[in-house]
């Protein structure tokens, strides 16, 4: 069975410092499991001074900030997290453990994060939930959109490949979004979702399996 490799979705920011945490010639779902492991091999020098946080945002252990993000009055990461240059956060939302988050990309208001990796220019600017998922280059999620990552019964999370059904071996696995992907406002990914490049996801709807390269899933 030919798999997916991640470099069929996504290219990895050469600002990221974390080039050899994410081989291309893994499977997308094989980065989502990468992501705490890389964060753990992190120094956390430098950054954002702690001087320079709003009194109402928390920020736990192992956080590094670039100087550069600008952040709200109120919102919380917990930690361990990597936010990049010239990111924007926005009041109230929630970055829980393991996020990694490359240039230019907005985290928006009221919107929630777990075990995720961002690349540069995603834009989750309202009411979002992103949970065990990578979001390629220049994404975008309508107000609204969820990346749902646990099964209805809570069994192992399966992939959709050309040949059938691939077991993911987790049991928490949200949406596998390529470069330059689209979702319109309050659409639901099932998990597991996969969207190849250049696909789009209309509004208010709900999509599982796997949109292929450029096409789009409408109501």
């Amino acid at each position: 069975m030919t798999l997916l490799k991640a470099s069929d979705l996504f290219d990895f920011p050469e600002t990221l410092p974390f080039t050899k945490d994410f081989p291309p010639e893994c499977t997308p779902w094989e980065w989502v499991k990468r992501i705490e492991g890389a964060l753990l091999e992190f120094a956390f020098i430098g950054g954002k001074s702690v001087s320079d946080i709003p009194h109402g945002f928390e920020v736990g252990p192992k956080v590094y900030l670039h100087p550069s993000v600008k952040l709200p009055s109120h919102g919380c990461i917990l930690g361990p997290a990597y936010i990049g240059e010239d990111c924007e956060i926005r009041n109230g939302a929630l970055l829980r453990k393991n996020i990694i988050v490359g240039k230019n990309c907005v985290l928006g208001n009221a919107c929630e994060y777990k075990n995720s990796l961002l690349l540069e220019n995603v834009q989750t600017p309202h009411f979002n939930y992103v949970g065990d998922s990578v979001l390629g280059n220049r994404t975008h999620l309508g107000a609204g959109v969820v990346l749902a990552n646990l099964r209805f019964d809570q069994g192992e999370v399966q992939i959709s490949t050309e040949e059938g059904k691939e077991g993911s071996g987790l049991r928490k696995l949200g949406g596998l979004l390529g470069d330059d992907t689209e979702i319109g406002c309050n659409t639901t990914l099932m998990p597991g979702a996969i969207l190849e490049r250049k696909t789009k996801v209309g509004p208010t709807l709900s999509f599982s399996g796997r949109l292929e390269y450029g096409k789009a899933f409408l109501r």
